[in-house]
């Protein structure tokens, strides 16, 4: 049966963010499974409503809400930001914004003590226990069906080269594995994960889900954990691809990134069907996440292979007119192609050990916001 969708409703192109952050121990730094604390802190200001719990008790999402602009979701996740970092510290806690922590084991962690976090466990054992990351997702508002599965498949090429550029991830459970996205690796693990399958239409996706929903495998699409998705309760397509970043500036251009890369494709014709195209995303995806920037990957053309900082260049230089007419274009500015927050990390590591990581993730998270 159809799915309830309100495409159309709110401004074209307009866009809402969600961060998620993680809620340190003041004195350790390790994850504490504090949350629900500084949830129940800001139901009292006047941003109640927009801190909320994720799986692990020790996350914290941030969600801007429905905003006109990039600038403007930019402004609202600062504000929040800067909230959420005064509640924790009256309460002997830290925030800090990173796609993993880079020392406290995920398996580890309290599971919030809701019924579609049990569930989830439940169904999915150690592959849920695994999923302590942090991601930053954009939600783009679209005018109709049509419209998001348009920007969906001529968007989906560019996605490996967005986790390059965000890679900051490169720790888990104490160790420095060696992949720049730890993150999308452990994501990978989830059973609807990755691209989804190559449909023809918004239609075909839609009776896809409905036959998982129908025969009792999913509840709803939002059971479905794709980089990319048609969202059409809120009315728009979300991206889920990026790791989150430390700083604000950064997360500010990816909003803006993702936003004018929606406007630039619509601009064009839909793509063509392309079922094997899935295949050099799959590849695609790998090798972002393991080389980050370094990555050799597939042109979306997928007609050559370049090097993903110049892929990302090229992203950057495809969406700037958009960006220009979006009043974001300024937002881009804080990419630095050249190296990625992930080696920041690891610069940091090597300065003074993992808790050193820890302390410049909270500071930067502070600063940038």
């Amino acid at each position: 049966m159809p799915i309830e969708a309100h495409f159309g409703e709110s401004t074209p192109w307009s866009v809402g963010v969600e961060e998620e952050l993680m809620v340190l121990d003041g004195e350790t730094l390790a994850l504490s499974p504090r949350a629900a604390e500084l949830i129940e802190a800001s139901t009292d200001t006047e941003h109640a409503g927009l801190f909320k719990s994720e799986l692990f008790a020790s996350a914290l999402e941030l969600n801007s809400g429905v905003c006109e602009s990039a600038p403007d979701a930019g402004a609202v996740i600062g504000q929040l930001r800067r909230l959420g970092a005064e509640l924790a510290q009256e309460r002997g806690l830290e925030l800090a914004a990173a796609g993993t922590h880079p020392f406290s084991r995920p398996k580890d962690q309290e599971i919030v003590d809701e019924p579609r976090y049990t569930e989830f466990v439940d169904y999915l054992g150690i592959s849920a226990r695994r999923q302590g990351v942090s991601g930053l997702h954009v939600h783009v508002g679209m005018p109709s069906a049509e419209t998001c599965f348009h920007a969906l498949e001529a968007t989906l090429p560019w996605l490996p080269v967005i986790l390059a550029m965000s890679a900051n991830s490169p720790f888990l459970a104490g160790e420095e594995t060696g992949l720049a996205s730890n993150r999308a690796e452990v994501l990978a693990q989830l059973p609807r994960s990755g691209a989804l399958p190559a449909f023809r239409s918004y239609e075909e996706w839609e009776a896809f889900i409905d036959r998982f929903v129908r025969l009792g495998m999913a509840a709803d699409y939002t059971r479905f954990w794709w980089d990319v998705r048609p969202h059409p309760k809120f009315g728009t397509l979300e991206v889920r691809m990026p790791d989150q970043p430390t700083s604000l500036a950064v997360t500010a251009a990816f909003t803006a990134l993702v936003q004018a890369l929606c406007v630039t494709v619509l601009e064009g014709d839909p793509p063509e069907y392309d079922s094997p195209g899935r295949g050099l995303y799959q590849q695609n995806r790998w090798g972002a996440l393991r080389f980050g920037l370094e990555a050799e990957l597939f042109h979306p053309s997928g007609e050559r292979v370049d090097k993903a900082s110049e892929l990302a260049a090229e992203l950057i230089e495809l969406v700037r007119p958009a960006a220009e007419r979006l009043g974001s274009a300024e937002l881009l500015q804080a990419f630095d192609l050249s190296t990625t927050e992930g080696e920041r990390q690891r610069e940091a590591r090597r300065e003074g050990g993992l808790k050193a990581v820890c302390a410049d993730l909270v500071a930067r998270t502070l600063e940038s916001s």
